[in-house]
């Protein structure tokens, strides 16, 4: 069902800012803006013939979390839904024989990362359709992770890459509480129930749990690094010689260059998006096929991952925003790459 949302324009808000200040008289502009859970087929770059293949541009971008970004007057999207769907329609499709994922992100959620990782695999098996990832400014960590399902990866020289690693963080205000004079408690059911807690320091027991959850999560990162990737440097015999002072190889949490990764084998070649896409051709056997890329008109929704509530309008005003990557992380574990 096609509902018609009321957006206010920045322009018609011009006359209601001017009456502020002693003048004008306030006025509204009222513009009917189609929302619809499906995505756009846009095409970005022509094909040859009456009805040419396709290569679909399918978007690896921002912090991957399974959850809503955006708010007040901003547009709203959850990167693993959009992810999803477009994955989805690409599969549905027969027109499509190859997928470029554009990756630009530091990473994202452990959980939400994987999934990502996980959809392009199935979608490789199911179809047999070649896929190719194609980094922008950043292919880091998580972002990394899900680049690690495609079939080639293409970077360019200077695109950040790698960040193979896995991080918790902790925020602990007990002591400016304390100088306050503010305390808290908690009323738990076990002795690990609010480990991480914000108001309280970690016990070494409770950093000893949480060192092993890192460990684990590294390990499957690592693991699938070296079964996806012809990755230069030899393996160490454990896990902990990648922690130690002074290490600073593929494993180490470390980005690098978009020319170092592909002399460290985590990437297969330097080249533009453009590049990427004359690959996926290539792979796919469809040198006519035309690009498109799948765009939200308004709105998100379309798959599994997706809340049924309805975003708040966007305004056209300057407003500040911090990026994703850089706003205080929600509790958890992440593939992310936070300089």
């Amino acid at each position: 069902m096609r509902r018609l949302l009321l957006v206010l324009s920045w322009l018609s808000l011009a006359p209601v800012l001017g009456s502020l200040g002693g003048c004008g008289v306030p006025s509204f502009l009222i513009t009917p803006v189609g929302n619809s859970n499906t995505l756009d087929e846009t095409q970005v770059q022509p094909g040859k013939g009456f009805s040419p293949d396709k290569i679909a541009i399918v978007e690896v971008e921002g912090l991957l979390a399974n959850a809503r970004s955006g708010g007040l007057l901003q547009p709203t999207e959850n990167p693993l839904s959009k992810f999803t769907q477009a994955m989805d329609q690409a599969e549905k499709d027969p027109k499509v024989k190859a997928v470029v994922l554009r990756v630009n992100s530091p990473g994202g959620t452990v959980t939400s990362s994987d999934t990502m990782y996980e959809i392009v695999r199935r979608f490789k098996e199911k179809t047999h359709k070649p896929v190719v990832a194609s980094a922008q400014e950043i292919m880091a960590s998580g972002g990394y992770y899900v680049a690690c399902g495609a079939d080639q990866i293409v970077v360019q020289p200077t695109s950040l890459v790698g960040s193979v690693g896995v991080v918790f963080e902790s925020l602990t205000f007990k002591g400016a509480m304390d100088k306050l004079g503010v305390s808290a408690k908690s009323i738990k059911s076990g002795s690990l129930k609010d480990m991480g807690s914000p108001f309280k320091m970690l016990r070494a027991d409770e950093e000893k749990v949480m060192q092993q959850m890192v460990d684990e999560y590294f390990v499957r990162f690592v693991s699938l690094v070296r079964e996806r990737r012809p990755i230069t440097e030899t393996p160490a015999p454990d896990l902990s010689a990648y922690a130690k002072e002074g290490y600073t190889g593929v494993y180490s949490g470390r980005v690098f260059s978009g020319q170092q990764a592909v002399e460290l084998g985590l990437a297969d070649k330097t080249g533009l998006l453009s590049d990427a896409i004359d690959l996926a051709k290539q792979l796919s056997k469809s040198p006519d096929a035309k690009t498109i890329l799948y765009t939200r008109p308004y709105g998100y929704g379309g798959s599994i991952y997706a809340s049924t509530s309805t975003p708040v309008p966007q305004a056209n005003v300057i407003h500040l925003d911090l990026p994703d990557a850089a706003a205080p992380l929600s509790p958890g574990f992440y593939y992310l790459w936070r300089p």
